[in-house]
């Protein structure tokens, strides 16, 4: 089992597309969704798909249990997912000793950029790229698992002042 601590932000600007790698689309999909805990679908670039459970335990740190499945296995899945289907893009930025994920999302959330670090300890301290807007970590509305079960958050809650094309 591993451990996912992670920090999230808004995006303020595109500065970290100068750093950003070609990107991955992905499609992700909730079949189980509780307070505490979730079983995701996740599909990239429609070429490999992985299933993946996520408990909280109320901190920056949960337990996720992650496997690859096979694609077919991952689209009947989707079918039946509870709410909404995630569209987005992730880019990896490397930034000092850290890879930031940057999500741009399409569809339902469009004009939503969040950039998302994995960190090796919840006392990690990253250096903060210029790019980066407020902090939402821990911040319900802004997890995928609410962004495709609850209603969507008002678009000028998120949307940028620019373009993110």
């Amino acid at each position: 089992m591993a451990k996912e601590i992670e920090r999230k932000f808004l995006v303020a600007s595109d500065g970290w597309r100068i750093a950003a790698n070609g990107g991955t689309c992905l499609l992700q999909a909730y079949v189980v969704t509780m307070d505490d805990r979730s079983a995701r679908i996740r599909l990239m670039d429609d070429k490999r798909a992985k299933l993946t459970i996520k408990i909280s335990n109320g901190s920056m740190t949960r337990d996720e249990f992650e496997y690859d499945i096979p694609v077919a296995d991952a689209k009947e899945l989707m079918s039946k997912a509870i709410g909404l289907v995630i569209e987005k893009t992730r880019y990896e930025v490397k930034h000092g000793a850290f890879i930031w994920e940057v999500d741009v999302y399409t569809g339902a959330h469009e004009g939503l950029v969040i950039a998302e670090v994995e960190l090796s300890a919840e006392s990690d301290a990253p250096d903060l790229p210029a790019w980066l807007g407020a902090e939402v970590t821990g911040d319900p509305q802004y997890s995928n698992q609410s962004l495709a079960t609850t209603p969507l958050v008002s678009k000028k809650d998120h949307e940028l002042s620019y373009s993110p094309f």
